[in-house]
């Protein structure tokens, strides 16, 4: 931060300026603008529950960085204010229940399938900035978009644009839970809105009873080691047995949790072309996506957050998915030329599969005959 500035009540002027940054956050390309204060003191103590149970797995990187992720001016010196933006990501027209409802067909989470979003709301949130100091003169300010220790839907939900639903996702009663989130950590003291307080979930539970592991274990508390997204993303050995035939045709990600959640029928069509599917992903078929070598691998996920999870883990994943395929001789000749492969991680998930296919077999004819 350039400048530390007290944390006392905001002038008519900041309070003006709060209103237009709105605007100009909607001209932007955010669907929502929030504004919170620094305070998130329950958060942290649910935070610590959260990892004492140890259900963050193995992502260390949820206690590395200690109370910088709970305190902004930690990460952040001179911070007072978040601002919270939202952006719809979901493509129009995308047939998601049918894909997730094919098990020839390659899952992956909707937010993945076009261009990586980090970079796009980054850059956003620093033109906003630097909008806010034509009015303002220079300000201290950093952009995230989950790029450091950020507690992203606690400032959300103190800003304003949603609660936490059963699934601990962020829920806005306008548009589901299928959006981004961002922040810009600020020194200007401008006034804060109030937070979202109304639980609309009520009595409905049906996130819980859709997981297909069963990773939802308490209302807003996921552990992670059970939960599909972990197992495709951040697990880097091999997927337990015991969860991969509830993984189905997920490859990477899994929105289960979000897309039987009454509230994904407001969700909003994106306005980026950047969230629009690329190479097909949004409906390409197990044994094609198996069968991409490498550097294919490397040249379609460009620019993609699928990047991540590097080409072995794109292999294991889809290998488990052709395990759960539907028997055929196409998906065994799939398995058949990866059985060999390099990796142990690999193959090991592929002699899972065969495994998988050839019990299916067997049950094919006995039940043919």
């Amino acid at each position: 931060m350039s400048r530390s500035v007290p944390d006392t009540a905001p002038t008519p002027e900041l309070a003006t300026l709060a209103k237009d940054i709105k605007t100009w956050g909607e001209a932007l390309g955010f669907q929502q603008l929030g504004i919170t204060d620094t305070d998130l003191a329950f958060h942290e103590q649910r935070l610590n529950e959260w990892l004492d149970n140890g259900y963050h797995g193995e992502m260390g990187f949820m206690a590395k960085h200690g109370t910088k992720r709970t305190r902004p001016a930690e990460l952040e010196p001179g911070t007072v204010r978040v601002i919270s933006v939202r952006m719809d990501y979901l493509p129009a027209d995308t047939a998601s229940m049918e894909v997730l409802q094919n098990p020839h067909s390659a899952y992956v989470s909707r937010y993945a399938l076009g261009r990586d979003y980090h970079k796009l709301m980054r850059k956003r949130l620093a033109a906003l900035a630097k909008r806010i100091e034509t009015r303002a003169g220079q300000i201290g300010y950093r952009a995230f978009v989950d790029s450091a220790p950020v507690m992203e839907r606690a400032l959300a939900q103190k800003a304003g644009l949603g609660w936490f639903g059963k699934n601990a996702m962020l829920l806005n009663p306008r548009a589901g839970s299928l959006f981004f989130l961002g922040e810009l950590y600020t020194d200007l003291p401008l006034p804060v809105d109030a937070p979202f307080e109304r639980d609309h979930c009520g009595s409905c539970n049906r996130c819980q009873t859709v997981c297909p592991t069963g990773a939802i274990v308490d209302d807003g508390v996921v552990d992670a080691r059970k939960c599909i997204s972990y197992l495709t993303i951040e697990l880097f050995g091999a997927i337990p047995e015991e969860h991969r035939r509830a993984m189905g045709n997920r490859i990477y990600g899994c929105d289960d949790c979000q897309l039987f959640c009454p509230f994904t029928r407001f969700a909003q069509p994106t306005r980026e072309d950047d969230f629009y599917p690329r190479h097909d992903l949004d409906r390409a078929e197990l044994v094609t996506l198996f069968g991409w070598g490498e550097q294919e691998f490397l040249d379609k996920t460009a620019g993609s957050a699928i990047r991540r999870i590097g080409y072995v883990r794109w292999l294991r994943n889809i290998a488990v998915a052709l395990g759960n395929a539907p028997y055929s001789e196409a998906v065994i000749a799939a398995l058949m030329a990866r059985r060999a492969y390099p990796s142990a991680l690999v193959r090991e998930h592929v002699a899972w599969a065969l495994g998988e296919q050839r019990e299916k077999g067997r049950q094919r004819i006995a039940t043919a005959g």
